[in-house]
C-alpha cells in the first residue's frame, strides 16, 4: 500500500506563530482594557479611593484620553522606528502601569497609572492589526482583522470572570495584577519569534531583508527585490499625508467619524454595563456576567464580520451592524426576564465589537500596505475621542441618577456611525477612478 505523506509547510506555520504571538499579546491588551469596569462596581462600593460614579467616568475618559494618543503615535512611530520596539514598548508600557493600578493608594495615583496604561494598550491593537493583515495568508484582510480581535474580546470576556473569582477572596487590587502578570512571561518569547514587517522594512530602504522576511514567511511579496540604498531624508510624514492627498480627505474624514461613534460604543458600553444594571436592579452576579455575555458575543461577531466582509465588502458590514447594534442596545435599557437579557447582550456584543472591527478592516483595505499602519493608527486615534465620551458621558448620566438613558444615548451612536460609513461608501464609489480589485477590497 502506498502512503502520500504531506510535507508541512514551514513558511506557513512561521506564519501562524506570528498571528498566534500578535493574537495573545491583544488579549492581554483586552484583558486591561476591560479590568477597570469589571471592578468598578467593588472599588467604589469599597470606598478604599474615594471614587464616585463621576470620579470613576473621568478615570475610565482618562485611559482612553491616553489610548487616543497611543494610538495615533503608533502608526507615525512605527514608520520610524518598525513594528517590532513599538509592539514591545507598548506591551511592556501598559503592564507595568496595570501593575501601578492594583498598588495605587489614591485616585490621583491610580488614574495616573491608568493613563500611561492607555498609552500603551493604544498603541498596540492598530499594529497587532496590520501585522495580522500582512501575514494573513491569502487576501483575507477582513477576517485577518476580525481574528487578531476576537483575541481582544476574549481579554474583555475573561477580566469579569477573573474579577468574580478575586475580588470577594483577594480584593479588587490582585484582579490587576493577575492581568498583568501573564505579559512578564509572553514578552520575551515575541522578542524572540516576532519578525519585523516586510512592508515597513522596505518602506525605510531595505529591501534585502523585507525580501528575505517575506521569502522566510511565504508572503506574496517574496520574490527578491533589488537593493536599494535608503534615502538620505526619508519623508516620516509620507504615511500620513497619503491620507490625504488625491482627494481622500472627505473618506479620511468619514471614517474617523465612524470610529468615533464605533469606540464611544465599545468603551461606553463596555465600561458601564455592569454598573448601569446593577443601578437598574440586577444582581452583582448577573451585571458582572453580562459583561462575560457581552464580550463572548464579540468574539462570535468577529469571525462571522470578518467572512462576510470577506465576500461582500466590510464597509458594507459597518453599516448593517452599527444600525442592527442600536437596536439591541436601546433593548438593554428595557426591564426583561434575566434569560431573555441574556440574549440580548450577546447579540450587542455580537454587532457593536466587530462592527468596529470592520472599520479597521474597511479603511486597511483602501489603503496601500507602506501607508496602512499610519491609515489604521489614525482611524483609531481619532475613534478614541469617542472612546473619551463615551465613558464621560456614561459617568455623567450615573450621577444624574438617569441611568435610563445611557443605553437610549448609545443606540444613537449606532445610528450615527452607520450614516457615517454609509456615506463614506458613496463618496468613494463616486469621488473618482480606482481599480476594480481597490473598490472590491474596500467593501465597494
Amino acid at each position: 500500500m502506498n502512503r502520500t505523506t504531506t510535507t508541512p509547510d514551514p513558511t506557513a506555520r512561521r506564519r501562524a506563530v506570528v498571528i498566534a504571538l500578535c493574537w495573545a499579546l491583544v488579549l492581554l491588551d483586552g484583558i486591561d482594557t476591560f479590568v477597570y469596569g469589571s471592578v468598578l462596581p467593588e472599588m467604589i462600593g469599597s470606598g478604599q479611593l474615594g471614587l464616585t460614579d463621576a470620579t470613576a467616568g473621568e478615570i475610565g475618559s482618562a485611559t482612553t484620553f491616553g489610548m487616543l494618543v497611543g494610538t495615533v503615535l503608533s502608526g507615525t512611530v512605527t514608520r520610524w522606528v518598525g513594528r517590532r520596539p513599538a509592539v514591545f514598548a507598548s506591551v511592556a508600557l501598559f503592564t507595568a502601569a496595570t501593575l501601578g493600578s492594583g498598588l495605587a493608594g489614591s485616585a490621583v495615583v491610580f488614574g495616573f497609572c491608568r493613563l500611561l496604561c492607555g498609552f500603551g494598550l493604544g498603541a498596540l491593537l492598530p499594529i497587532a492589526i496590520a501585522y495580522g493583515m500582512e501575514f494573513w495568508p491569502g487576501n483575507r484582510r477582513a477576517l485577518a482583522t476580525g481574528v487578531i480581535m476576537t483575541a481582544h474580546q476574549a481579554g474583555g470576556a475573561l477580566a469579569p470572570l477573573i474579577a468574580l473569582v478575586l475580588v470577594d477572596t483577594a480584593g479588587w487590587r490582585w484582579v490587576f495584577v493577575a492581568g498583568a502578570v501573564p505579559a512578564v512571561v509572553l514578552l520575551p518569547v515575541a522578542v524572540r519569534l516576532l519578525p519585523e514587517s516586510p512592508a515597513i522594512l522596505a518602506g525605510r530602504g531595505r529591501s534585502q531583508e523585507a525580501a528575505a522576511v517575506s521569502a522566510e514567511h511565504g508572503l506574496a511579496s517574496a520574490a527578491p527585490v533589488p537593493a536599494a540604498p535608503a534615502p538620505e531624508r526619508p519623508d516620516r510624514w509620507a504615511g500620513l499625508r497619503a491620507l490625504f492627498r488625491g482627494g481622500r480627505w472627505p473618506v479620511t474624514l468619514l471614517f474617523w467619524l465612524t470610529s468615533f461613534a464605533g469606540l464611544m460604543l465599545v468603551y461606553g458600553v463596555g465600561q458601564w454595563l455592569p454598573k448601569i444594571m446593577g443601578d437598574l436592579g440586577y444582581e452583582t452576579g448577573d451585571a458582572l456576567l453580562f459583561s462575560t455575555a457581552l464580550n463572548v458575543g464579540g468574539i462570535v461577531g468577529m469571525v462571522v464580520a470578518g467572512r462576510l466582509a470577506d465576500l461582500v465588502g466590510a464597509r458594507r458590514i459597518v453599516v448593517a451592524w452599527f444600525a442592527l447594534t442600536a437596536v439591541f442596545v436601546h433593548l438593554l435599557g428595557v426591564h426583561l426576564p434575566v434569560a431573555v437579557l441574556y440574549v440580548v447582550v450577546f447579540f450587542a456584543g455580537l454587532l457593536l465589537f466587530s462592527g468596529q472591527s470592520m472599520v479597521y478592516a474597511a479603511v486597511g483595505a483602501h489603503h496601500d500596505a507602506g501607508d496602512r499602519d499610519t491609515a489604521l493608527g489614525w482611524v483609531a486615534g481619532m475613534g478614541r475621542f469617542g472612546a473619551v465620551f463615551g465613558p464621560w458621558l456614561g459617568g455623567a448620566l450615573l450621577a444624574a441618577g438617569r441611568a435610563d438613558l445611557g443605553f437610549t444615548a448609545f443606540a444613537v451612536t449606532g445610528l450615527f456611525g452607520a450614516a457615517m460609513m454609509a456615506l463614506a461608501s458613496l463618496t468613494i464609489r463616486f469621488r473618482g477612478p480606482r481599480s476594480s480589485r481597490q473598490r472590491s477590497e474596500a467593501g465597494g
